[in-house]
C-alpha cells in the first residue's frame, strides 16, 4: 500500500466509528475544526497499521544473494514507530539487527523494512523484538540473529505513571549467539567501541 494514496476496504466505517467517538467525548464532530478529523484519522490509523498487509519474508527473499560471507552483519538505528496495543499510543525508539550469514545474505535495506512491516501493527515491544529476529531466522536460516530494540512510550509518559525519561530496551538471540561472547561482540559494536565511520 502506498501510504499517499491508496487505503483498504473499511476506511468510510473507521471514519464513521471515530465521529462516535468524538461525540462519546463531549466534542462536537461536526464543528469546523472536527468536520475532517474522523476520516484523517482512519486514514492515519491504516497507515500506521499498514504491516498488517505486508509480507516481511518476502521482502528478504525478494533480494536475496548467495554469499560466501560469514562474519557479523550489522543494521543499527533502525528508527522504530509503532502502536501499543494496550492504549493505542506510540511508542517510538532505535532498532539494531545483527545476523551472522550461511551463505545467503539480503539487501541491507531489506532488514529495515522487516522492522518497518512489524511495528505498523498493533505491537508490545517484546513481541515486536521476536517477531523481527523470528522472520530473519527462518527466512535467511543464518548461523544466528540478535536484535535489541530500546524505545519510549507514549503510555508511560503521557498518562499512568508519566515518567518521560524512561526507556524500554528488549532482545532476542538465536543461534550463535546464544554464546556469550558473540553478544557481547555486538553489544559492544552498537555502543560504539570499534573505530567509527
Amino acid at each position: 500500500m502506498n501510504p499517499e494514496n491508496e487505503f483498504r476496504d473499511g476506511l468510510d466505517d473507521l471514519a464513521t466509528h471515530y465521529s462516535h467517538i468524538l461525540t462519546l467525548l463531549g466534542e462536537d464532530a461536526q464543528r469546523e475544526g472536527l468536520e475532517k478529523t474522523p476520516m484523517r484519522v482512519a486514514k492515519a490509523m491504516q497507515i500506521l497499521t499498514r504491516g498488517y498487509t505486508q509480507d516481511p519474508h518476502k521482502v528478504l527473499t525478494d533480494a536475496l544473494f548467495k554469499e560466501d560471507y560469514n562474519q557479523m552483519v550489522i543494521v543499527k538505528d533502525i528508527d522504530v514507530f509503532s502502536l501499543c496495543e494496550h492504549h493505542l499510543l506510540p511508542f517510538y525508539g532505535k532498532c539494531h539487527v545483527a545476523y551472522i550469514p550461511n551463505g545467503y545474505i539480503t539487501g541491507l535495506s531489506k532488514v529495515a523494512r522487516v522492522v518497518d512491516i512489524f511495528s505498523h501493527r498493533l505491537q508490545v515491544q517484546e513481541r515486536l523484538t521476536q517477531q523481527i529476529k523470528d522472520c530473519i531466522q527462518q527466512t535467511l536460516k543464518p548461523q544466528g540473529v540478535m536484535v535489541v530494540i530500546e524505545a519510549k512510550h507514549m503510555c508511560m509518559q503521557m498518562r499512568g505513571v508519566e515518567k518521560q525519561n524512561a526507556i524500554t530496551t528488549t532482545s532476542d538471540f538465536s543461534g550463535v549467539f546464544n554464546d556469550l561472547t558473540t553478544r557481547q561482540e555486538f553489544m559492544s559494536l552498537l555502543r560504539g567501541e570499534s573505530k567509527r565511520i
